[in-house]
């Protein structure tokens, strides 16, 4: 069984790369993330011509997570069951933001996420990344004890260890590198989850997001942080992981390129 996360950076600007990414890799389930889609405006008809059903969940902005499989597609759950919401400037109340879905899909449970970004630490935007962390935590936290295969997979917006960004100096005083991010990644794991890290392509570090100015991805000037947290099931299965770095090369690609995780199961 193979499985896939990738922030897509917006599935209508990017749908011939995802289509012929899924025709020449053949996942059996991806997760998928900042859609910048509404839910009704997803491609649906394009990606169910090969083989895959769909739940999505978005609001036409620059959030929205989706599932895409072709081995089931069960029990979805829109949005963390604790979610905390997001009290935008100007705004009257909490907004709830499209950046969870989970769907069990086969033998598997797998969430697709989309952690907020934190902006600055010392934005609001920030604490609610540390509190959507701990929520995360939280709500998991059954099912990465239990015994079904399950993962947590998407876009995290965290280096897990210095060792995960190609220059820590370059972040210093920024987000996702801070301790408290960190922590929090710590604490998910310390729920019942390992982190599958995969192997590159090319180069020694497995990078999954190269920013698009000053020629960052040829350089390999990159990030891993989209990440695939599984329990002991799912890790016990693993069998290969790699960044799939070839989805990242050319012209209207995403900044991220997809981690593919295949599992004896």
């Amino acid at each position: 069984m193979r499985i896939a996360t990738w922030n897509i950076n917006s599935v209508t600007a990017r749908l011939p790369k995802l289509l012929e990414w899924l025709e020449s890799a053949k996942p059996d389930v991806v997760c998928l993330q900042e859609l910048k889609c509404a839910t009704d405006a997803f491609p649906y008809e394009e990606v169910r011509a090969l083989g895959y059903e769909t739940e999505a969940h978005g609001t036409g902005r620059w959030n929205g997570v989706a599932i895409l499989s072709r081995v089931g597609l069960d029990d979805v759950l829109r949005g963390l069951p604790n979610q905390p919401g997001y009290l935008a400037d100007g705004a009257m109340l909490p907004e709830q933001e499209p950046r969870a879905i989970a769907a069990t899909c086969g033998p598997v449970r797998v969430w697709s996420v989309y952690v907020p970004n934190g902006r600055e630490v010392d934005h609001p935007h920030y604490r609610y990344k540390l509190d959507w962390l701990e929520t995360l935590r939280q709500d998991v936290a059954a099912d990465a004890a239990g015994t079904r295969p399950f993962a947590v997979l998407g876009d995290y917006n965290v280096a897990p260890t210095d060792e995960d960004v190609f220059d820590v100096a370059a972040f210093e005083g920024l987000t996702h590198v801070t301790g408290p991010e960190r922590q929090a990644l710590a604490d998910l794991r310390g729920a019942g989850l390992a982190d599958v890290v995969p192997r590159p392509l090319k180069y020694d570090r497995p990078y999954t997001y190269w920013d698009y100015r000053q020629l960052a991805f040829p350089k390999n000037r990159g990030m891993r942080i989209d990440l695939v947290y599984g329990n002991a099931a799912f890790a016990a299965a693993v069998s290969d992981a790699y960044v799939d770095r070839e989805a990242r090369k050319g012209k209207g690609t995403s900044d991220h390129a997809p981690v593919v995780v295949d599992l004896a199961l």
